[in-house]
C-alpha cells in the first residue's frame, strides 16, 4: 500500500481521514486499550460516507429524517467517535475522547446508545448492528408508507467486519433484508482478512461476495483506500431496489508497523511505531492535535445537513395538524389517549363473559383492541404466527407490495426478529413486537440483553411458557427461562394468569419508554380469576391479593404466578374447607413488586403467615426473596414447582407427575403449619 500516492492523488480526502487515523492511536493510546486497527482501515470510507453522503445535522442529532449510520464492528469505536467529534456533536468533545474508555467518560469501549447523540444503537457483540440495521431499514419502510416520501425518505449504513458476517445471527439479518427488498439499506464490508487470532482463513472460507448475492443483495467490490472508487459504489448503491453490500479490500490499522496484521486488531500503543505511522499520515505528533484547517472542513461536512434539515421542517409543517400530531406521538413513545380506555373496556367484557382461553389466546384478545387504536405498532413471528397469536386482523402483512403492512413474517431467525426489533424502536416512532416460544429466549437472548443495556421498550411474547406445552417434551419446555428473564436487569417479566392480567401487561408494556418486556403465556385453557371488574390495572403493582382468608385468621399465603395462579385457588379452597385461612396473592410482575414501597409490599405479604410459591419453573427465579425475605421465613416457606427438566406428555400428566397440583401444594401448606 502506497501511502505517499494515495496521500498525493487526494490530498483533501487523506487529511480528513487522517485526522480520524490520528485521534484513534493518541485515545487507545491513552487509555492503554482499545481497538486501533478497524479505524485506520475504514477511516477512508467513512470519510466519503460523511462527505458525501450522509445526511445527518450535528446540532440536531435527532433529526427524524436523518440518516442512520451503525457501527456494527462496534470495537472499533474510536472511528465513530472521531466522527461526531470531528463534525461538531456538542457532547464529544477533545476530553472525551482523552477520556476513552475511563470511568465517567461517553466514550465507552464500545458505543453505547443513550450515551452519546450520534450512536444510534449499542454494538460490540457483532452481528447485532447490521441486524438491528434490517429494523431500521424496516422501520423507514413502513413510516415512508404512511407518512409519505416527503417526511421520511432516508437511507441505514452499517460498517460491518468480518466478525459480524462470522456469528450466525448475520445469515439471519441478511436473509429477511434480501427478501424484504430493503433497497435503503447499505453495509460496507471491512474486508481486511485478520481477526484476532491471524488470517481469516483460519477458521472460514466463506465467500461473502456470493453469500450476499445469493441472499438478494446487489454487491459491489472496490478499493477501500480510494475515495473516487468509495463514492461510486455508495451512489449505485442508492439507485438499487435491493440492499446492498459494498466490499471494501481495505488494510488493518493502515500505514502502522502492525498494519495487515492480527496485532493490528488490538490497541497499538508503541510510541516510535505511533510516530512513524503519525509522519506517514502528515499528521503532527502532538497528542490530540488536528490542523485548524482540516478541523474546520470536517465541522463545515456536519453542519451542511441543517440546510436539508430546515427544508424538511418547513415540509412536515405543510402536512395536517392531525399527522403532525400522530408522528410526534410515536416518536416521543407517548400511547393514544385511547389506549386505556380500550383495555378497560376489555377487562369489563372478559369479566362478564369469563371466557376459559390460554394466555397467548388472551394476548391476541388485547392486542385486537390495541392495534387499530395504535398505529405504530408492528407484530410479527418466528414462523409460529397461529402459536404465538401476534397477527390481527387489521395489521396487513409487511411485504415488498404492501409497505404499510405492520406484520413481519420472520422465518425461523429468533435471534434475527429480536435483534431487527431492537432496531425498529430504536430508529423512533414505533412499537415493534414478536414472538416464539419460550424455550427459544435461548436463541434470541442476546438481543433481548441489549434491549435491556439500552433501554428501549421492544417486546419479547413468548408463548408455551412451561410444561404445560406437553407432548412436545422437554426440548420445548422452558424451567430455567423466567429465572434468567427475571435476572437481567431494567426488563419486565410477565406471567399474567389470566385475560385481564394479560390486557394490564400489555398496556404496561405500551406505554413503558425504558423498558423492554417479556410476555410469558400459555398453551393451555386456563380460567378468568379475575371475574369482578377493576377500573385499576392491578398488574402495575407488580403482584395483588387475588383472594383473601375468609374462615378466620389467615395463616398461609400462596404466591402464584401465570397458569399455577388458578392452582393455587384450587389449593385455597382445599386449606379453607380445612379451616384454614389462606390468602392468594398473583405476582405476574416480580420486578413491578420490587419498586412498591414497603408498605404496600408489607400489605400484600404480611409477616406471620406460612408462604409457598407455586410456579411451573425452578425456585431460582427471584422466589427466594419473596419467600424468605419481606418479612418471611425459612423455616415457613416453600415452593412448588420444577427442580430439573420436563419430559413429554399429557399437559394434565405431565403436572400430577411433577407435583405441581392444588393437593400437592395444600398438603406444602399443612406441613409448614405443623
Amino acid at each position: 500500500m502506497d501511502i505517499a500516492t494515495l496521500r498525493s492523488n487526494h490530498p483533501d480526502h487523506w487529511n480528513k481521514a487522517a485526522a480520524i487515523r490520528a485521534l484513534t492511536l493518541d485515545a487507545v493510546a491513552a487509555a492503554n486499550s482499545g481497538h486501533s486497527g478497524m479505524p485506520m482501515g475504514m477511516a477512508d470510507v467513512a470519510t466519503v460516507l460523511y462527505e458525501n453522503h450522509l445526511k445527518f445535522d450535528a446540532s440536531a442529532p435527532r433529526w427524524a429524517d436523518r440518516d442512520r449510520f451503525i457501527l456494527s464492528a462496534g470495537h472499533g469505536s474510536m472511528l465513530i467517535y472521531s466522527l461526531l467529534h470531528l463534525t461538531g456533536y456538542e457532547d464529544v468533545t477533545l476530553e472525551q475522547l482523552k477520556n476513552f474508555r475511563q470511568w465517567g467518560a461517553i466514550t465507552a469501549g464500545h458505543p453505547e446508545f443513550g450515551h452519546v447523540s450520534g450512536v444510534e444503537t449499542t454494538t460490540g457483540p457483532l452481528g447485532q448492528g447490521i441486524s438491528n440495521a434490517v429494523g431500521f431499514a424496516m422501520a423507514e419502510e413502513i413510516q415512508r408508507a404512511r407518512y409519505g416520501k416527503k417526511i421520511v425518505d432516508h437511507y441505514t449504513y452499517v460498517i460491518a467486519g468480518d466478525g459480524c458476517l462470522m456469528e450466525g445471527i448475520s445469515q439471519e439479518a441478511i436473509g429477511i433484508a434480501g427478501r424484504h427488498e430493503l433497497g435503503k439499506l447499505i453495509v460496507f464490508w471491512d474486508n481486511n482478512d485478520i481477526t484476532i487470532d491471524g488470517k481469516v482463513s483460519l477458521s472460514d472460507r466463506t465467500n461473502q461476495v456470493q453469500r450476499f448475492k445469493a441472499s438478494g443483495w446487489h454487491v459491489i467490490e472496490i478499493d477501500g483506500h480510494n475515495p473516487e472508487e468509495i463514492d461510486a459504489a455508495i451512489t449505485k448503491a442508492k439507485t438499487t431496489k435491493k440492499p446492498s453490500m459494498i466490499a471494501c479490500k481495505t488494510h488493518i490499522a493502515l500505514g502502522h508497523a502492525a498494519q495487515d496484521t492480527s496485532k493490528g486488531h488490538g490497541a497499538l500503543t508503541d510510541p516510535e511505531q505511533m510516530k512513524a505511522a503519525k509522519e506517514a499520515y502528515g499528521c503532527p505528533q502532538d497528542p490530540f492535535t488536528i490542523p485548524a484547517n482540516v478541523k474546520a472542513a470536517w465541522e463545515a461536512i456536519g453542519a451542511k445537513g441543517a440546510e436539508a434539515r430546515t427544508a424538511w421542517e418547513a415540509r412536515f409543517a405543510s402536512i395536517s395538524e392531525r399527522k403532525q400530531a400522530e408522528f410526534n406521538r410515536a416518536y416521543a413513545l407517548d400511547a393514544p389517549k385511547k389506549l386505556s380506555a380500550v383495555i378497560r373496556q376489555l377487562k369489563k367484557q372478559v369479566a362478564e363473559e369469563q371466557p376459559k382461553v390460554a394466555t397467548r389466546k388472551s394476548s391476541e384478545m388485547a392486542l385486537a383492541v390495541i392495534n387499530p387504536v395504535m398505529g405504530e405498532t408492528v407484530g410479527g413471528s418466528a414462523d409460529l404466527t397461529g402459536s404465538n397469536n401476534t397477527k390481527t386482523a387489521d395489521l396487513g402483512v409487511f411485504d415488498t407490495d404492501n409497505r404499510k403492512g405492520r406484520y413481519v413474517y420472520w422465518g425461523i431467525r429468533e435471534h434475527g426478529m429480536a435483534a431487527a426489533m431492537n432496531g425498529m424502536a430504536l430508529h423512533g416512532g414505533m412499537r415493534p413486537y414478536g414472538g416464539t416460544f419460550f424455550c427459544f429466549t435461548d436463541y434470541a437472548r442476546p438481543a433481548m440483553r441489549l434491549a435491556a443495556l439500552m433501554g428501549i421498550p421492544t417486546v419479547f411474547v413468548m408463548t408455551h411458557d412451561s410444561i404445560g406445552v406437553g407432548e412436545d417434551g422437554p426440548t420445548h419446555q422452558p424451567v430455567e427461562h423466567l429465572a434468567i428473564c427475571r435476572a437481567t436487569p431494567n426488563s419486565f417479566t410477565f406471567r399474567p394468569a389470566d385475560t385481564a392480567e394479560t390486557a394490564e401487561a400489555w398496556e404496561i408494556a405500551l406505554t413503558e419508554k425504558n423498558v423492554p418486556s417479556t410476555m410469558v403465556l400459555t398453551r393451555q385453557n386456563l380460567p378468568t380469576l379475575r371475574t369482578e371488574y377493576k377500573q385499576k390495572n392491578l398488574v402495575s403493582q407488580g403482584a395483588y391479593v387475588l383472594a383473601d382468608a375468609e374462615c378466620g385468621k389467615r395463616q398461609v399465603i400462596l404466591i402464584a404466578t401465570g397458569s399455577e395462579v388458578s392452582l393455587a385457588m384450587d389449593a385455597r379452597a382445599k386449606l379453607e374447607a380445612q379451616g384454614i385461612g389462606t390468602r392468594v396473592v398473583s405476582m405476574p410482575c416480580m420486578e413491578l413488586f420490587a419498586q412498591q414501597d414497603e408498605a404496600y409490599r408489607r400489605k400484600v405479604l404480611p409477616a406471620g403467615p406460612v408462604r409457598v410459591g407455586v410456579e411451573a419453573a425452578v425456585r431460582d427465579g427471584g422466589w427466594d426473596r419473596w419467600l424468605l425475605g419481606e418479612r418471611g421465613r425459612d423455616a415457613k416457606a416453600d415452593f412448588v414447582g420444577m427442580t430439573g427438566f420436563g419430559a413429554s406428555a399429557p399437559a394434565d400428566v405431565l403436572y400430577e407427575k411433577f407435583g405441581i397440583t392444588a393437593d400437592n401444594v395444600a398438603e406444602k401448606a399443612k406441613a409448614l403449619l405443623a
